[in-house]
């Protein structure tokens, strides 16, 4: 549990935003929401990696980011980027941003809250010029709907876009590298996105997507540690037969098992502490109502800030698939389709976080991330730092997602604040 209350004397009220910071949280929701209706599926906002959608939404931002001031580009991977120039020529950068990409039927606020917070950060200073640069980028990829792979916009910051990535092909067969070319660029040019070797920090600014904060009362949060994530698919194998003309205590049902794994996942994660495990698709084979089923394939999703809680956890899992297979008569097989450690924030930049959340009138609160985010690729390479915004009801990846007014213009008092205690740490640097 967070101690900040205990450190701050138990303070829970809030200073009021100012009208100009409310007046540009209005203009951020807004931005938002317009964005949300450049969509690949009419009647709700749908938007994946370069396809028809995501080149319109990077139009429309880059003619927000241009009026702002900011030098605009796309680099190999589809990534949109703005510079906004510091006083003094090949100045250190802050790296701010979020993804332009959703998942189907999505919500208005799911990453790009990140960068027109970003945006209106920059017009906030009025054309003032920091010590430091700062860099916008819209990730052209993070959700990993198109592909399957989530990050594709971060990982090329960072180099790892390779050739069994570019290979992976959607569900029409096109490949990412091919998709990179039909947007018009050259998937030999992936190493254009790259970090620039002047960027120092990175910020990310997102919506919690979960009931934290909002149980808390507190409009912003301090990320100190992004949760590691195990993907995988268990596949039960059993023999399908007639539903009526075999007996209970013959049938080798793929879907009974499953069922019964699938309890266990949710026994497991509630008695560990810290530990969320779901299991979110479920496929069946023959798929028929008068069939007994002779095949499973169930997702699973294991999280948790401590990777060794969590490689237990999907160990422990396995073993009870393995058992309840035995059991029946039955054979599983497990497939990890993806691992990715926790990952912790920078402690320097976290407590820069910090206090320029105190200093927008905000008990501060820290708090571990669940969800996954680009700011955990990022953090390869530089120092990075996340801070959230209230979800009201817990709400993510819903057409119902939103955010408040008065928390938009607490994370841009917040935000301005971070530029002011970065630029002057740069300085000394």
């Amino acid at each position: 549990m967070d101690t900040s209350r205990q450190r701050y004397g138990g303070r829970t009220e809030l200073k009021e935003p100012s009208h100009e910071m409310t007046s540009h949280a209005a203009r951020v929701m807004e931005r938002c929401r317009e964005l949300a209706r450049i969509t690949d599926v009419a009647g709700e906002t749908t938007r994946t990696f370069l396809s028809p959608a995501a080149r319109r939404c990077m139009k429309t931002v880059t003619s927000w980011m241009e009026a702002a001031g900011f030098e605009v580009r796309i680099d190999g991977a589809g990534n949109l980027h703005g510079l906004y120039a510091g006083a003094q020529p090949r100045t250190a950068r802050l790296l701010i941003g979020s993804h332009l990409d959703t998942v189907p039927n999505a919500g208005a606020f799911d990453g790009v809250l990140g960068v027109m917070l970003g945006l209106e950060l920059v017009e906030a200073l009025g054309g003032k010029r920091l010590s430091h640069a700062i860099e916008l980028v819209g990730f052209s990829e993070e959700e990993g709907v198109r592909f399957g792979t989530p990050f594709i916009g971060s990982r090329a910051l960072v180099g790892r876009v390779d050739d069994q990535l570019l290979s992976k092909a959607d569900a029409a067969g096109v490949s990412v590298r091919q998709a990179i070319v039909d947007f018009g660029l050259s998937a030999g040019a992936i190493s254009s996105a790259a970090l620039d070797e002047r960027t120092k920090a990175y910020l990310e600014l997102h919506i919690e997507q979960g009931p934290v904060l909002e149980s808390e009362g507190l409009p912003l949060g301090i990320v100190e540690a992004i949760a590691g994530q195990t993907r995988g698919e268990m596949r039960f194998a059993g023999a399908a037969n007639h539903a009526g003309t075999t007996p209970m205590r013959l049938r080798r049902d793929a879907v009974a098992a499953a069922a019964q794994w699938i309890g266990e996942v949710e026994r497991h994660a509630l008695d560990t502490k810290g530990l969320v495990a779901t299991v979110g698709r479920v496929g069946v084979l023959p798929g028929a109502g008068n069939v007994i089923a002779g095949e499973v394939k169930a997702s699973l999703d294991v999280r948790h800030a401590d990777d060794a809680a969590r490689a237990d956890a999907v160990r422990s899992l396995i073993a009870a698939a393995d058992r309840i297979v035995r059991e029946r008569g039955l054979s599983a097989e497990w497939q990890v389709l993806m691992e990715q450690s926790a990952v912790a924030m920078d402690m320097r930049l976290t407590k820069i976080a910090e206090d320029a959340v105190i200093d927008a009138g905000v008990v501060p609160f820290r708090m571990t991330s669940g969800a996954g985010h680009d700011a955990m690729v990022i953090a390869e390479r530089v120092p990075s730092a996340m801070i959230f915004l209230r979800s009201p009801g817990g709400l993510s990846h819903h057409p119902d997602e939103a955010v408040r007014q008065e928390d938009v213009a607490y994370a841009l008092a917040a935000g301005l604040n971070f530029l002011q205690k970065f630029d002057e740490t740069a300085v000394r640097d």
